[in-house]
């Protein structure tokens, strides 16, 4: 009776530990891989109301993954706000971010990157009869909107207008709605991001890009600091993806209906 005892505990062990693991990280070890990307960046990362994904990120991130052994079916994208995206690699939530994320030593003292695979830089959109912002320091009078986390709000407190009333948002589209009802007079990030909302059909004609390159902007893809063999993989996966000419394809496919000028694709820097 002591045996049988015993012997469903051992059971039990097992059976918990099994289950255990089982629900271990789910970022790209088992059949299908996470990846973090943008939910609200026309262009680079957003979910359509039909549940769709869309943008240069996403393309970038769905061309990493076959390369790694998973096809877009075994993909699951995972929103990747801005101040989320260091946890959201430490805590192994996601294999890796491609999320317009700005590569800076700041950020890789806690995580590594891949790449770069693009260069933006900071930029303003203002409302397309607003002539009253042409230079960082008129700002300075002015309400500014960012997101909170990102690397233009930091830019701006410390180095282009100290004196601006810089609000930050958890998202852009928030960003957006604030600078169409006058709530706020500029919105700031990388033009890439802002050329895809002016570009946006709803947004036609409301806003232009003021045209300052406020900073280089190398997107990296993110990824747990020392996986050294991760990171050669998809260096590798982006050499491929700018030889066959998929990266120019993804380029113009996601930034040409807003006749943005984007720069040349990057070298590889981060190895």
């Amino acid at each position: 009776m002591q045996f049988r005892k015993t012997s469903a505990a051992l059971a039990a062990v097992a059976t918990l530990s099994l289950t255990a693991t089982a629900c271990g990280s789910s970022s790209g070890d088992g059949d299908k891989i996470v990846i973090g990307i943008k939910y609200d960046q026309p262009g680079l990362g957003l979910k359509t109301p039909d549940g769709k994904y869309t943008g240069f990120d996403v393309d970038v991130a769905t061309y990493v993954a076959k390369e790694l052994g998973y096809g877009a079916d075994k993909i699951e994208f995972k929103q990747a706000p801005s101040a989320e995206r260091e946890n959201l690699i430490r805590n192994g939530d996601v294999k890796f971010v491609v999320a317009s994320y700005s590569i800076n030593d700041k950020r890789k003292a806690v995580v590594d990157f891949a790449g770069p695979y693009f260069l933006a830089h900071q930029d303003l959109l203002v409302r397309a009869d607003d002539n009253s912002i042409k230079q960082a320091s008129d700002l300075n009078a002015k309400k500014l909107c960012s997101v909170t986390g990102s690397t233009s709000a930091q830019n701006v407190k410390e180095k282009l207008a100290p004196k601006a009333d810089l609000q930050e948002f958890g998202g852009y589209s928030e960003c957006i709605t604030g600078l169409e009802n006058g709530a706020v007079d500029a919105l700031t990030t990388d033009n890439s991001i802002l050329a895809g909302y002016a570009a946006q059909k709803e947004h036609q004609g409301k806003f232009k890009l003021v045209g300052l390159k406020l900073s280089d902007e190398h997107y990296g893809i993110g990824l747990k600091k020392g996986d050294k063999e991760l990171r050669d993989k998809i260096n590798a996966a982006l050499e491929k993806m700018k030889s066959d000419g998929s990266w120019e394809k993804a380029v113009k496919a996601n930034f040409g209906p807003a006749n943005y000028k984007n720069e040349p694709a990057p070298a590889i820097t981060e190895k």
